[in-house]
């Protein structure tokens, strides 16, 4: 009995942690930018001193889906959505390079470009900080231009190139943070694609379906649902044979 209550023990706990990544994809459909999680279960062996003796259930997340979500016309000229593939290179909170999707652009009052996660964006020459400006403008090429506060009309600052990129999807996985990054630490950064391009005024929606979410987190609830009730049959039946014994 005690092998039967392990794996429905272990099985309704991974059914909570599959419920949670969908419960999580489903919080963020309305999240710009955001690409939902893949789960998926597998019965795995306990491995110890001697052969296995045990299976439990394992739920993880092999992937992340990278489809396209739904272009949005926000008519802002600071709002950038990606046409097709691609990623625009950011400052995650570690320093170091990563990738979203994310394209809701300020200034903040230091000067730097950044989203609406607040991540700073990467230009050619490095991290994107901008002078004080009057007028901004964003081409489909990813290229900001300026014109600096207080100057006529006619001057314009140095333009400065997003930095914008397109690497094998196979080879990035989603942080925690919610950043794409390589799967393979010491993967230098990506180089600069220049045939992405990206369109002015509009954002990029959550790639989330709402029902599959839904019906997803229903049939994990009713996975859960037998799990205890194998549980508590397992215990019934040890009650009953403990009984049995006493009884001889």
């Amino acid at each position: 009995m005690d092998r039967a209550l392990y794996i429905a023990m272990s099985g309704a706990k991974q059914n909570t942690w599959g419920q949670a990544a969908h419960a999580n994809n489903l919080a963020n459909a309305s999240t710009t930018g955001f690409r939902s999680d893949y789960t998926q279960s597998r019965a795995q062996g306990v491995f110890g001193e001697h052969f296995p003796t045990r299976a439990y259930a394992m739920t993880e997340r092999p992937a992340s889906d990278l489809r396209g979500g739904p272009m949005i016309e926000t008519g802002r000229n600071m709002d950038l959505a990606i046409e097709g593939e691609g990623w625009f290179a950011v400052v995650g909170p570690d320093g170091q390079e990563a990738y979203t999707r994310v394209g809701d652009l300020s200034v903040d009052p230091l000067g730097r470009l950044i989203n609406g996660h607040g991540q700073q964006l990467i230009g050619a020459g490095g991290p994107v900080v901008l002078p004080e400006f009057e007028k901004i403008d964003i081409s489909r090429a990813g290229i900001v231009t300026i014109q600096p506060m207080g100057d006529v009309p006619a001057a314009v600052a140095e333009p400065v190139q997003l930095k914008l990129v397109n690497p094998d999807p196979d080879l990035l996985e989603k942080s925690e943070d919610g950043l794409f990054r390589f799967r393979e630490e010491g993967t230098p950064p990506a180089q600069p694609d220049l045939n992405i391009t990206v369109a002015g005024g509009f954002l990029e929606g959550s790639n989330v379906n709402a029902v599959t979410e839904m019906t997803s987190l229903i049939q994990l609830n009713r996975q859960y649902e037998m799990q205890v009730k194998l549980m508590k049959r397992a215990d019934e039946l040890a009650a009953a044979t403990t009984q049995i014994i006493s009884n001889q």
